[in-house]
């Protein structure tokens, strides 16, 4: 390991700190007014410019040095969870209903371990530029940012993001050239008929009956529409209609979650839900609304950058520290849209073979991860500015 991992060991008990912090007082997306008020308390303290309310409640910070022209952004995104934590920890969330359960605690502390080396090191020529994300959850944080003026108010010329990972071994990194992460939507489909009493069916237009039908003819798009080789998945995450077992409601509501790595399997997927949701519909007489979230994007890596980022992992940590993914992930990451807009690349790092899958109750961010993704950004930042 090279000497600015070591000097994040000695920094590690100051990031715990920050974490602990983070983690007791989690905030959903676009509501991260105290998190991003901490991270930008810090940030000035430390000499950066800082931006705050890019994108709502995002914040980016500058620092540049001599006089070097390349500009570097790294990105962190720094909303949690609804979900209630099961940990029994010491520093355990606070907030009811609400936690850091997909480790952006973690992400926004690193970040943090790099700023304040950066600052106090000084060993680096050019622009850096921090950015801390809202709402990666809902994948709305980065473009609002981007559509607030990210890029052309804070010019970068390469932007690169990072994620823990359970499953991997802990403080290793690990790349994938190229479609990465899959484009997700998330839909919500409205079926109205007429409602009535349980025991008079004939005078209804049932919409649960058709949202019933509509979930199953919905589980044959994959099955039937997509080439076995290519990567979708379609879920239906709720379905709602009816308090009571003697009335028959008059709406129903299905919400939708798709994801696919190809951009033509996600056109032809989305074209089938649209003409089966409205055949079902007329076939069971009822009338429909599909409401379509934000379009979803394949998040592609750069190869030149993700070659360029496996280099910087194997002089700071060595080769036996570094591996690439044997296939993509079908989760999805709104950083997608900030790699349409600049080159750069997105890796994983590893959080422990033993560890929780995020999104659980139980998930924890191991907290010796702190120093090898703080020394990682900072190592970044020195060899692409120097």
């Amino acid at each position: 390991m090279g000497r600015i991992f070591e000097e994040m060991k000695k920094r590690h008990e100051e990031m715990k700190e920050w974490f602990y912090a983070l983690h007791r007082k989690p905030e959903l997306a676009f509501e991260e007014e105290a998190t991003s008020a901490f991270v930008a308390e810090k940030l000035k303290s430390w000499g950066y410019e800082v931006e705050e309310k890019v994108g709502r409640t995002g914040l980016v910070a500058s620092m540049t040095l001599g006089d070097g022209q390349k500009k570097l952004g790294l990105r962190a995104d720094m909303d949690a969870l609804p979900i209630q934590e099961e940990n029994d920890l010491e520093y355990k969330s606070q907030i009811p209903g609400k936690s850091h359960l997909c480790g952006h605690d973690g992400h926004v502390t690193m970040l943090l371990g790099a700023a304040k080396y950066l600052a106090d090191t000084r060993n680096f020529n050019g622009a850096i530029r921090l950015i801390f994300q809202p709402a990666e959850e809902i994948m709305g944080g980065s473009l609002a940012m981007i559509e607030d003026g990210l890029f052309e108010r804070f010019p970068m010329d390469a932007v690169f993001a990072m994620h823990n990972m359970p499953g991997l071994k802990l403080g290793t990194f690990h790349f994938y050239e190229g479609e990465m992460m899959s484009a997700v939507d998330n839909w919500e489909i409205e079926l109205t008929g007429k409602g009535s009493h349980g025991s008079m069916p004939e005078k209804s237009i049932d919409p649960l009956v058709a949202g019933a039908s509509l979930v199953m003819a919905l589980q044959t798009i994959v099955s039937r529409n997509i080439p076995a080789m290519n990567n979708s998945v379609l879920s239906v995450g709720a379905f709602q209609s009816g308090e009571a077992g003697n009335v028959i409601p008059a709406n129903a509501i299905l919400r939708l979650s798709m994801r696919n790595i190809q951009a033509e399997t996600r056109t032809l997927m989305l074209e089938r839900i649209r003409a089966i949701t409205k055949a079902q519909a007329e076939c069971y007489n009822c009338k429909w609304e599909i409401r379509e979230g934000t379009p979803g994007a394949v998040l592609v890596t750069d190869t030149e950058m993700t070659r360029y980022a496996m280099e910087v992992a194997e002089k700071t940590f060595g080769p036996e520290s570094v591996g690439t993914l044997k296939r993509p992930y079908m989760a999805s990451e709104d950083f997608a849209f900030m790699l349409q807009q600049r080159k750069g690349t997105y890796f994983s790092i590893g959080n422990g073979e033993d560890a929780q899958m995020p999104h659980n109750p139980g998930f924890i961010v191991n907290l010796d991860l702190l120093p090898y993704g703080a020394a990682y950004w900072a190592a970044l930042a020195e060899d692409y500015l120097k």
